[in-house]
């Protein structure tokens, strides 16, 4: 039972890559698709069960800077946050108004979040 106490008190080292091969490009392609993962994220409407993980995984990628992440969900938050930024500011707002109403995370990705301005 010891054994069984120590690996569920053990953090995993990655986040699930159960949703890793979703079409990102599909979804930041589609007013639709993208609108309904901002809902989710926001509140404001259903999730897809990939949403819902999304949203129980974002507050702590966010304040551990992604350490969880695997590689493709890295570069599939890069890719999100590049279109965002760029293309969807207004989602993108209506994001950080939720997830870092003190901007502590706005302050702490500033030079990442800069870099990828004007860079769609």
């Amino acid at each position: 039972m010891a054994c069984v106490a120590v690996t569920w008190a053990r953090p995993e080292s990655t986040y699930t890559d159960k949703w890793d091969n979703i079409n990102v490009d599909e979804i930041l392609e589609s007013n639709r698709l993208l609108k309904g993962y901002v809902d989710c994220l926001l509140g404001k409407g259903r999730c897809t069960p990939d949403g819902k993980a999304l949203k129980e995984t974002l507050p702590d990628a966010l304040e551990h800077e992604c350490v969880k992440c695997t590689g493709k969900q890295k570069s599939g938050a890069d890719k999100v946050i590049r279109h965002l930024v760029n293309k969807r500011p207004d989602l993108w707002k209506e994001l950080t108004v939720k997830y870092d109403p003190d901007n502590i995370y706005q302050a702490r990705y500033k030079d990442k979040i800069d870099a990828v301005k004007g860079s769609a």
